[in-house]
């Protein structure tokens, strides 16, 4: 049990108590419900001290408070949890009905709790740095913010603000929290606590209500009851044609928010209680909260080693390079950019530019700070330096005689403990290393599009690499904030390997004649973020037929395993994908968003979209070919972990997050369910549905991935 003092210290000035926030046994301030306790007492001594007229509640930490202890909320049965939250509800509610006022001065990360206790706060202030941010992102883990949040936080920002923070769980900046009312005031961070101070002494002077700055139109829609009743509507609407039906805590966030509108706050509050903790029972919220440590233990992989890499290298100055330069200039690290092309350069430096003035527009970073980081940026057409860097990472065209004949150039300017990684997709590493002079130098480092927005990074080693060249790699991708998995060289690595059968299947499903759009809506309903015919078309069909001979290594000699030949002889017509427009579906221009199937790419297949098979076949199939593929990757020693297995599918392919990937899906489901419907689909459907050896070993075991305690 924690001391008051391990939490919370008091410091008194002019009658002002300055409550310090500073967990003594975290490196930030976690709030679990021991602490709820502490600071209920702090807050009941609080108000009873006559000595004190007012407070002011800051961290000394570098954020505010970053959020609640997740691990608490492992509970086993309805009511294990109410109690501690509702001493949590009561201790806010004793802070917001003060008759103290009480300001928040926010600096760094305020995450859930931390929102939501600011919000109780009479005022809050916060500092104008890029580190200031305020979130609630509890639906993130199949949860809803349990602390009053879905009540206070639309009666300060507005119902639409809300709903949107909280169905997100996006952060909000500093100048962002302000303009949208969620702060009164910002203030450089090192006069944080002198403006609270004088804030404090002004609202004991006087404390006018503050009142939401809306439109006419949003007047109508909020502050009425049938202009609120066509909102939660269409909130409900929307947020269902992304969520499918497949994330609980989507709909119990608007169930919150409209409780407390229609029938009162004090009902909103209770519908808060109720429907958090049975959240928290859900096995969605159980498989994503497992997800979110399985990605916290993740960053634990990395080394302290202050000899990481320093300045880099990166060869090929398109998509992909530029999106690694602009991630490495971002973390501190000196890149060399280098192309055959000036103009591509140019471009390459315009677009990262472009990136990084969109954060100083949303002020995530400072001006200064995006000096500094475009500094970092050098551009050149020839190997001038190289021979001072400790890693080049080559993103050039996919052909085999480039990246040998890159490795051939490299070898002979750069030092001998230089790493050379290629960002190669499907190409074989091991064969790169071999053709090296020094095959432990070379490795895969597969990053994914964009660079910028997608968090995996694979990183494929050989028989060759050597473990420092591995873990400096490894080190880099921690620092440029990817979750990194570690894998052997194999056709398609894991992600990619794992998804070709997927692909392959929904061809299969054309030629059986089924709409091209009810492949994609099967596995949208499912719980994808995208179809795989539009996958096909944003990926390239280009690039996918490239694909079909990694496919045919990894499964041409299985039974019944048949790779389709469609994709290829759609790009040998001239269809590339979405990059040309001949694709799986017409998009239009301009305005007109909306796709349509393109009737003339039913012309490749035998199928005209005239069948029709059972949804739950079609999710099946392709679902069922990936899962076994995941669970070869893992027998084979290609993934080292099943914890690999699910945080590589989850962020490289968008794989099912409420279920918590690949093999927390098979636990939930059971080994055997998941072999008997295999079995099924192989009376039904053909060989190549055949559960792997490991799958059915385990059925008979009944195993699990991820043995319960």
């Amino acid at each position: 049990m924690f001391a008051q003092e391990d939490f919370l210290t008091v410091e008194v000035r002019d009658g002002i108590a300055i409550l310090w926030l500073d967990h003594k046994h975290e490196s930030q301030n976690i709030v679990s419900p021991a602490i709820i306790q502490l600071l209920d007492e702090a807050f009941r001594e609080f108000e009873e001290n006559d000595a004190i007229r007012a407070g002011v509640l800051i961290s000394r930490k570098s954020n505010f408070i970053a959020g609640a202890d997740i691990k608490s909320f492992a509970i086993k049965e309805k009511g294990d949890f109410r109690p501690f939250q509702e001493q949590g509800h009561n201790a806010l509610a004793r802070l917001e009905k003060s008759s103290k006022p009480v300001v928040a001065a926010v600096h760094g990360a305020c995450m859930g709790l931390g929102t939501e206790l600011s919000l109780a706060c009479h005022a809050r202030i916060a500092s104008s740095d890029p580190a200031t941010r305020f979130a609630l992102p509890e639906v993130q883990l199949g949860l809803l913010p349990g602390g009053g949040g879905t009540q206070r936080l639309p009666r300060t920002v507005g119902i639409q603000r809300a709903l949107d923070m909280m169905l997100t769980g996006k952060n909000i900046y500093a100048y962002q929290a302000k303009k949208m009312g969620l702060v009164d005031a910002l203030t450089d961070k090192n006069k944080l606590l002198q403006a609270a101070l004088i804030t404090a002494q002004r609202l004991l002077k006087n404390n006018p209500s503050k009142k939401q700055s809306k439109s006419l139109f949003n007047r109508a829609l909020e502050d009425t009851p049938v202009g609120r009743s066509v909102l939660f509507n269409q909130a409900r609407k929307r947020a269902g044609g992304k969520s499918r039906g497949n994330y609980p805590a989507i709909p119990a966030i608007i169930d919150c928010v409209e409780t407390g509108y229609s029938k009162g706050i004090k009902a909103g509050y209770e519908k808060e209680l109720e429907l958090f903790e049975s959240l928290m029972l859900t096995n969605e919220s159980a498989a994503l909260r497992s997800l979110f440590f399985k990605m916290t233990d993740n960053k634990k992989t990395g080394t302290k080693s202050e000899e990481g890499i320093g300045r880099m290298a990166v060869l090929g100055a398109g998509l992909m390079g530029g999106g690694i330069a602009e991630v490495s200039i971002a973390k501190g690290v000196d890149v060399i950019l280098k192309d055959i092309s000036e103009e591509a350069l140019v471009h390459a430096r315009r677009q990262i530019w472009k990136g990084i003035k969109k954060k100083v527009r949303y002020r995530s970073i400072s001006k200064i700070e995006s000096e500094e980081m475009i500094e970092r940026l050098r551009g050149q057409v020839d190997y001038d330096h190289f021979d001072h860097v400790d890693l080049v990472i080559e993103a050039v065209v996919e052909r085999m005689d480039v990246k040998k004949k890159i490795i051939d150039e490299l070898e002979a300017v750069v030092d001998e403990k230089t790493i050379i990684a290629s960002n190669t997709s499907s190409l074989s590493v091991t064969e790169m290393a071999e053709h090296a002079k020094h095959p432990g130098r070379i490795i895969g480092m597969h990053y994914f599009s964009p660079v910028s927005k997608m968090p995996l990074l694979e990183i494929v080693t050989t028989p060759h690499t050597e473990e420092w060249v591995t873990q400096k790699c490894l080190d880099l991708g921690l620092r440029q904030g990817k979750t990194c998995i570690v894998v052997k060289n194999s056709p398609g690595f894991y992600v990619n390997r794992i998804l070709a059968p997927y692909m392959n299947e929904a061809l299969l499903l054309l030629d059986e004649g089924v709409e091209i759009e009810a492949v994609d809506k099967a596995f949208l309903d499912l719980g994808f973020p995208i179809g795989p015919l539009t996958l096909f078309d944003e990926v390239g069909l280009d690039i996918a037929a490239h694909t079909a001979g990694s496919m045919e290594t990894i499964v041409g000699n299985r039974e019944g395993f048949v790779v389709h030949q469609g994709v290829v002889k759609m790009v040998e017509s001239g269809r590339l994908g979405k990059k040309n427009k001949k694709v799986f579906y017409e998009y239009g221009d301009g305005k007109r968003k909306k796709k349509e199937p393109d009737s003339a790419a039913y012309g490749f297949f035998k199928g005209a979209g005239k069948g029709t098979l059972p949804v739950d076949d079609i999710q099946k199939r392709g679902l069922l070919l990936l899962l076994n593929e995941a669970v070869r990757c893992l027998d084979e020693g290609i993934l080292r972990s099943p914890q690999d297995g699910d945080l590589g599918a989850v962020l490289g392919i968008g794989f099912l997050p409420f279920t918590g990937g690949p093999f927390s899906y098979i636990d939930q489901q059971g080994v055997g369910t998941v072999v008997n419907e295999m079995e099924r689909l192989v009376s039904t459907y053909g060989a190549r549905f055949k559960p792997c050896e490991r799958l059915a070993s385990m059925a008979a075991e009944h195993a699990m991935f991820y043995p319960e305690d």
